[in-house]
């Protein structure tokens, strides 16, 4: 049926298909941010000569904080932009000024402007660090701030020595901050970094040091709930939290900071809109794929402009096609980006009654329930990052309209002309070569790109992570 294609029979983990690179780093727990302190390095040392200004940004709980103060100066200032008024504010910096650097302030600043521009003539006769965490924080503050720092920076940057790294967690307002060009600061970032969750072999490597005699399974709930997130592997393996079964217990114990972390996360970015945004991604953690089906389940036809906002402006969910359809295709389906707030929907904010009951024993007997359905979607994931971190293949899908015929993960190396179609089973011997085949001649005879390929075939298990 495929002409001259060569269909090989292939299994990734057999044949050494994962490259194995070399993740894990020197320090106290310290891990996958090589890169990231390079270039902190690289910022540090160009701030011996002239000022520079770097732009952490990144998901809450992602390491910023812990990054920053790895830059590697021996003297650093950190002011962290509390929800508070603007001259008490002050008077921590103040504080934190004489603290480190025994600077004597004149006067009692009641700005942070003031405060600014001492720290910044301070660095003309010596060279510092100064953290600002937090910083998107200012908005409410005080929006002068921001033009007040573009000033003062301007002037004072050739002559200063500081190494400035500012830092914050609602993306959307940080982007707004550092890219819009009527912002006053745009342009003025010498480097932006944005901090992404561990990859999957940082995560394995973590995991094995915490349990060397992990299972796929304890991995496959670990990348499930946390994604690979710092914190949230913190949480779990530094309280013993190593197995699948105590990685879900741990979710519903009295006072777990999980129970409430998605909207800790999300409400500052939503507003007073987030019950609308919590409720579509509810209903999208749920397995709920395309719009009608969202539409359905909400008895809400207007939610087409929550959806523009959560993919372009938020970022939250991503709208997929399948592999090599066209932009106007009507296949659409929505995804969550991140794991953890998929295992968040789908559980704590979709069960809240039970939370605000404090009825967290049968919540933990729900997640217990459904999660073997939950984690099959989540290896789907972390196969389709695995290879996505390997920076050379196109990763996708392929469904058909009614969704009846779908290949779970097609990968596919442009260079080569070559793709690899994988059918996912969380245990290998429930493959079934013949009826993947029947599936795979479907979407060739769909897909005329593929066509022009090498095709493999094979599968993917637990046994493969």
């Amino acid at each position: 049926m495929f002409g001259c294609l060569n269909i090989i029979r292939i299994f990734a983990k057999s044949n050494g298909y994962y490259c194995n690179k070399e993740y894990y780093f020197k320090g106290m727990k310290f891990y996958n941010r090589e890169n990231e302190k390079k270039v902190l390095g690289e910022m540090l040392m160009q701030s011996k000569r002239e000022a520079r200004m770097t732009v952490l940004m990144g998901r809450r709980r992602i390491g910023k904080t812990e990054l920053s103060q790895r830059c590697g100066d021996d003297i650093v200032l950190y002011f962290f932009v509390g929800k508070k008024a603007e001259t008490l504010l002050c008077q921590d910096y103040v504080r934190e000024i004489r603290e480190k650097l025994d600077a004597p302030i004149l006067g009692k600043p009641t700005s942070f402007s003031e405060v600014f521009k001492f720290v910044l003539q301070l660095s003309e006769s010596r060279s510092f660090t100064l953290i600002i965490d937090e910083f998107q924080n200012f908005l409410k503050i005080n929006p002068s701030i921001f033009s007040d720092i573009q000033r003062d920076w301007d002037l004072h940057k050739r002559t200063s020595h500081l190494n400035l790294i500012i830092s914050g967690s609602v993306f959307t307002l940080m982007t707004k901050i550092f890219e819009d060009k009527e912002e006053p600061l745009f342009g003025r970032a010498n480097e932006m970094i944005t901090l992404e969750p561990f990859t999957t072999d940082v995560l394995k490597q973590i995991l094995e040091d915490f349990n060397p005699n992990y299972t796929s399974e304890d991995l496959l709930a670990l990348y499930s709930i946390t994604g690979g997130v710092p914190w949230y592997v913190t949480l779990l393996l530094d309280k013993g939290k190593t197995d699948k079964e105590k990685m879900l217990t741990a979710l519903t114990e009295e006072n777990s900071p999980f129970i409430s972390e998605g909207k800790n996360i999300l409400i500052e970015e939503f507003g007073t809109d987030y019950v609308t945004y919590f409720s579509i991604l509810t209903c999208i953690a749920s397995g709920m794929k395309t719009r009608s089906e969202i539409e359905n389940e909400l008895h809400n036809y207007n939610i087409g402009p929550y959806l523009v906002k959560l993919e372009t402006y938020y970022k939250v969910i991503t709208k997929s096609l399948p592999i090599f359809a066209k932009e106007n295709s009507k296949k659409v389906r929505y995804q969550l980006n991140d794991c953890f707030l998929i295992f968040w929907f789908r559980f704590f904010y979709k069960y809240q009654a039970l939370v605000e009951n404090k009825a967290l024993k049968a919540l933990g007997e729900i997640i217990q329930r459904d999660y073997s359905g939950v984690s099959g979607f989540m290896m789907e994931r972390y196969f389709m990052k695995k290879f996505q971190e390997e920076r050379r293949f196109v990763i996708g899908k392929w469904w058909d309209r009614k969704g009846e015929n779908e290949i779970d993960l097609i990968v596919v190396d442009p260079i080569q002309k070559e793709a690899w179609m994988y059918e996912l089973k969380k245990q290998g011997y429930r493959y079934k070569e013949n009826e993947f085949k029947e599936k795979v001649n479907n979407v060739l005879e769909q897909t005329p790109e593929l066509r022009k390929m090498t095709i493999h075939l094979g599968s993917l298990s637990l046994d493969d992570m």
